[in-house]
């Protein structure tokens, strides 16, 4: 057998080996680790020796886990390794981020081209988030049961493919439909991203490659529409080849995905293992833990569809970052809107300059990652003392900025203002927008553990339904309140949001110990699980 990996037989072991809180051993032979099997009776486990059988009659499994410094365990990748991946999965983040605020761009040759209404191809942009929102809760099982690495695969094909379907659209149903499938496929680099950082980094190292996955999630939505801004004004491209180069782009990039992004989800890779041993020794007691400890796929999906929104409902942490990170994701989406108008009505600003306007998004999600460089010295620091409640230092910060920047951005709507102060808000406010996404993500996974992924996909839909809403009534304000009060309105919501953080961080252990799922992440971690 190979010395890499060892056999442990405890039965009521975690089924999760998640990379950074895995079971650790002394290395066996085949010999010795087939002496010690665990019997699990009335609760209680006891050792007994090779060859003796359960009170049913059978013998008990051999269960296949890492060794020490295993390379073929993710978290043991090479540091260069886990930078390709890390760095691939943000690309993909980084495209389908670009892919959402690229659209709208595109939209005067759209409705002249296939006359659709200014609502028709809003709808575009907010199905593409409703899209993101719903789909996680599938595919976090199957990557369960598959691995990762495939869906990124088949995702990947299905999200370029639909660039292809955008582009050939005759009418604005096909675009509507494809934009839904888009955002459906390209969830996978939202999403899937993040669990995939956290197999192969350990929690220390973790801040630096999750900042990057936040600065492509929020950066890339103002980069795409840089490009695709001075796309549509060259009168021999427009809306089309706005799809078509993205398409170029994603397809090679895609051809790229197979050869380097290898398969990290650990107990994925122990159920391969325990299969080759099966089948290269004949013996059937050699298992991966999870084999037997997880659920059908039936079950997985039902688990996964109603966990995240029973978190949603219930868990007053997932509650109050949801409604916060959704608010904010949902001005996001309606700048995405609502910029075009702004700066055309009130600046008297080409497509192409308009487009330009959007470089204030990447700006300020850089400046936010700086932001979060101190503010993971600060967790460093203070983490033995307050915990998880450490990661919310900055995200205070940016609680006070949201509004700020709102404000900002609603009183310089003036012709006799220079643009730049308008942009300067939009700054402001993408600074804001990256530390509170990266601050919720990083404090909802310390809180609940083995339960975080529920809790992001809770967070997730949420925050993606509210993107997929607030566009569709952004004309009908603007209109109705103007460009100041409408975002003014805006900034009063954020203020009445802005405690949330400070409630956290000062009552924190508190609430977290009147919660039900983050109480028992509380317990195992201090019966050493």
């Amino acid at each position: 057998m190979d010395p890499r990996f060892h056999l442990t037989s405890e039965l009521d072991l975690p089924a999760h080996n998640f990379p950074h809180h895995h079971h650790h051993g002394h290395g066996h032979d085949h010999r010795e680790a087939s002496e010690e099997t665990a019997e699990k009776t009335s609760g209680a486990t006891t050792s007994t020796r090779s060859g003796t059988k359960d009170l049913e009659g059978f013998e008990e499994p051999l269960y296949v886990d890492w060794e020490d410094g295993d390379p073929r365990n993710p978290v043991n990748f090479s540091r260069r390794k886990k930078w390709l991946i890390t760095a691939m999965g943000a690309f993909f983040t980084l495209s389908s981020a670009a892919t959402a605020g690229s659209y709208n761009m595109g939209f005067g040759s759209m409705l002249r081209d296939i006359k659709a209404t200014q609502l028709e191809a809003t709808t575009g942009l907010s199905l593409y988030a409703l899209g993101f929102g719903v789909t996680p809760l599938l595919t976090s099982s199957f990557s369960e049961e598959l691995g990762r690495r495939p869906l990124y695969i088949g995702s990947g094909i299905i999200y370029t493919l639909m660039y292809l379907m955008v582009a050939e659209a005759k009418n604005i149903e096909t675009v509507l439909i494809a934009r839904f499938l888009q955002g459906a496929a390209g969830s996978t680099g939202s999403t899937m991203v993040g669990g995939t950082i956290a197999d192969i980094w350990p929690a220390a190292e973790r801040g630096i490659p999750m900042a990057l996955f936040s600065i492509a999630a929020i950066g890339g939505t103002g980069l795409g529409p840089v490009a695709s801004g001075w796309i549509e004004m060259n009168p021999h491209l427009g809306w089309r080849w706005i799809q078509w180069i993205q398409m170029i782009i994603s397809g090679v990039f895609f051809c790229i995905v197979p050869f380097v992004m290898s398969e990290t989800r650990s107990p994925v890779l122990l159920t391969r293992l325990a299969k080759k041993l099966r089948r290269e020794t004949g013996d059937r007691r050699y298992r991966a833990r999870i084999e037997d400890e997880r659920a059908s796929l039936r079950q997985l999906i039902y688990i996964s569809c109603t966990r995240p929104i029973y978190l949603l409902l219930t868990e007053p942490i997932v509650i109050a970052f949801s409604a916060w990170v959704g608010f904010a994701w949902g001005i996001l989406y309606c700048l995405i809107e609502s910029i075009s108008g702004v700066f055309r009505d009130v600046h008297g600003f080409t497509v192409g300059q308009v487009g330009t306007v959007f470089a204030a998004m990447p700006i300020g999600a850089t400046i936010g990652w700086a932001i979060n460089l101190y503010q993971e010295r600060l967790y460093r620091k203070y983490f033995p003392v307050r915990g998880a409640d450490a990661r919310l230092y900055s995200a205070c910060g940016a609680a006070v900025l949201l509004p700020i920047a709102m404000f900002i951005y609603a009183w310089c709507a003036y012709p006799t203002i220079t643009w730049v102060a308008q942009a300067i808000g939009i700054v402001l406010f993408t600074t804001a927008a990256f530390v509170i996404y990266n601050g919720v993500f990083s404090y909802l996974a310390d809180c609940y553990g083995p339960f975080a992924s529920s809790a992001l996909a809770g967070q997730s839909l949420a925050r993606n339904l509210m993107g997929f809403a607030f566009p569709l009534f952004t004309t009908q304000m603007f209109d109705a309140l103007g460009y100041r009060w409408g975002n003014t309105l805006f900034a009063l919501v954020a203020v009445v949001l802005m405690p949330i953080p400070f409630i956290l961080l000062f009552w924190g252990p508190k609430i977290r110990r009147s919660s039900k799922f983050s109480r028992m992440v509380l317990e195992q971690q201090a019966a050493g699980k």
